[in-house]
């Protein structure tokens, strides 16, 4: 917020600046009118510095807590599950999860800007445990963590070869990192992302991104879908940005369903995650399955000119697995 300046506080501050005509630039620029920048202190959950962490891991041995042998929800098989807890004050509120081909190694993110970089450890075809475990800040375009300018709440991510893209929901903003140059000490660059991204609602805003790779239908395409950014018929807004047809479109919304992440098959099926919650029905999840090949993946909507997702109902049935499942207390 600017401050009006009075003829007396004019007058001061000019004797001041001509005072200060000795000093070296640097000294005079952080007197001038503009007043320097409120420091951000980190909580004690927030990474300042990169450090090898601990995370111990204890397994979920069933998907339904009341029969352990429900193991099939659709066409998905139940494999193994883990609950990890640390000693390290930095670790949870993870957002974000993305593996490399073999399952093994990961790349994470919290909620408070932050990496988590590792190693799966299996047993057979369960996971067993976490090892080579490291925290580290996410940096911005200065080199400083995120977190010093008040930029947090990184929900979302994608990869494209050594690129990582990250969504921050509470600014609406994107960010790439180029892993060959550092790995996680590599510093974001911020996306030139739509107009209408910005005017997301506050905490409801980019939840999950995806990259479409090379030899599939939008190639080159990051899309980004709101958490619940509705449009003017209540359906979720999305965007395709870059590509042969970047644009905004949306996806239709069902039951309050919120979409909390979303992954590409190397099939070309779209996999997004939804999730919802009241205290009466429990928690909600289910996963719905697009598809980018289709021969007409999207259609223009001619009073608005906007792309919305072209789809049968019959399609999103046969492919919605949803789980629903009581909330208890913790």
């Amino acid at each position: 917020m600017r401050s009006v300046i009075s003829r007396r506080r004019f007058l001061t501050s000019t004797a001041a600046g001509l005072s200060s005509l000795a000093m070296p630039a640097i000294a005079r620029a952080q007197l001038a009118t503009q007043r320097p920048p409120k420091p951000v202190v980190a909580d004690e959950y927030s990474v300042t510095a990169p450090v090898s962490i601990e995370v111990n891991a204890r397994p979920v041995v069933s998907f339904d807590p009341r029969d352990h042998q429900h193991v099939r929800f659709g066409k998905l098989e139940y494999r193994s599950g883990l609950a990890l807890t640390s000693a390290f004050r930095g670790f949870g509120g993870l957002s974000g999860l993305r593996l490399d081909a073999k399952g093994e190694r990961f790349i994470s993110i919290s909620d408070k800007g932050s990496w988590f970089t590792g190693r799966i450890v299996y047993r057979g075809r369960e996971m067993v445990g976490l090892d080579d475990v490291e925290a580290a800040p996410m940096l911005g375009p200065d080199g400083r963590p995120i977190t010093a300018r008040g930029w947090f709440d990184s929900e979302s991510i994608a990869l494209d070869g050594s690129y990582v893209y990250i969504g921050l929901e509470r600014v609406n903003q994107v960010l790439r990192f180029d892993f060959s140059k550092g790995f996680t000490r590599s510093r974001g660059e911020v996306m030139t992302m739509p107009a209408a991204v910005k005017k997301l609602p506050f905490n409801k805003g980019l939840e999950a991104l995806v990259m479409v790779p090379k030899g599939m239908a939008l190639a080159g395409t990051l899309i980004a879908l709101s958490e619940r950014g509705l449009d003017s018929e209540g359906n979720l807004i999305a965007f395709l940005v870059g590509g042969p047809s970047p644009g905004q479109f949306s996806v239709r919304r069902t039951d309050k369903f919120d979409i909390s992440d979303a992954v590409l098959l190397p099939s070309g099926d779209l996999l997004v995650l939804e999730r919802k919650f009241s205290l009466l029905e429990g928690a909600g999840i289910r996963i719905r399955r697009i598809a980018l090949a289709a021969r007409a993946p999207w259609s223009t909507d001619p009073r608005s000119s906007r792309l919305i997702w072209a789809r049968r109902s019959t399609t999103w049935k046969a492919s919605t697995l949803t789980s629903r499942r009581r909330a208890t207390p913790c």
